[in-house]
């Protein structure tokens, strides 16, 4: 299994394009600029991924690039066998995961993406909690899946988040307000999936292109 030692780069925020089901155009996300692919291996999602398509995906992709599997309630095997058969450098726990497994991912070598909620348990308030998360993901947290389901909300909210952990915003982002959410919160990475898409799992590359030019301007 690949293993990475991370540290935030120099430029911020630093990007994560989630959702991708297919190698080219996760490839082209990447040349247009993300830091990170995100795979979703959750059977409701409209982007769940099969292990044999998200190893696909890996092959094709630069290593500096982060790979990060995303998981809803699974168990610690269930997590590994798919970090370890699919090559992730990265998982994102984004259900009501303890402390513990965390604690456990990361002794691993693995970057791990631990997702708090603006409207829901586990909350802002419960981010010391997680202080072995490489990033603490904060969105929304309404909607039938436990996702952003695309809503936006007040991102500013997050900024108040009790954590030496880095901040990763999420939910309902995209170009027309991600530099109002970058100037509300000042996250360390930003976390975008439909507000870049054409279809569930693949992206318009001219909207990630514009996207990544907003958040990150020369």
């Amino acid at each position: 299994m690949q293993t990475t030692k991370f540290t935030l780069p120099p430029h911020r925020p630093l990007i994560k394009i989630c959702g991708l089901t297919q190698p080219a155009n996760a490839l082209d996300c990447v040349r247009a600029g993300a830091d990170a692919i995100g795979l979703v291996f959750f059977d409701k999602s409209p982007r769940n991924i099969s292990m044999d398509d998200a190893r696909a995906i890996t092959r094709v992709l630069p290593g500096h690039v982060l790979t990060c599997g995303v998981f809803v309630n699974e168990s610690f095997d269930f997590i590994m066998e798919r970090a370890e058969r699919c090559h992730l450098t990265a998982v994102q726990l984004h259900g009501q995961e303890p402390p513990a497994l965390v604690e456990k991912l990361a002794k691993k070598n693995l970057l791990v993406i631990k997702a708090l909620f603006a409207v829901k348990k586990p909350d802002l308030a419960d981010a010391p909690l997680f202080t072995s998360a490489s990033f603490c993901l904060v969105e929304y947290g309404k909607g039938i899946l436990p996702g952003g389901n695309a809503e936006a909300w007040d991102y500013g909210v997050s900024a108040h988040l009790n954590t030496r952990v880095p901040l990763m915003l999420a939910g309902g982002l995209s170009c027309d307000n991600i530099r109002q959410a970058l100037c509300l919160a000042n996250p360390a990475a930003v976390d975008v999936s439909s507000g870049v898409e054409k279809t569930h799992g693949f992206k318009d590359i001219k909207r990630v292109t514009a996207f990544i030019r907003m958040a990150r301007p020369a």
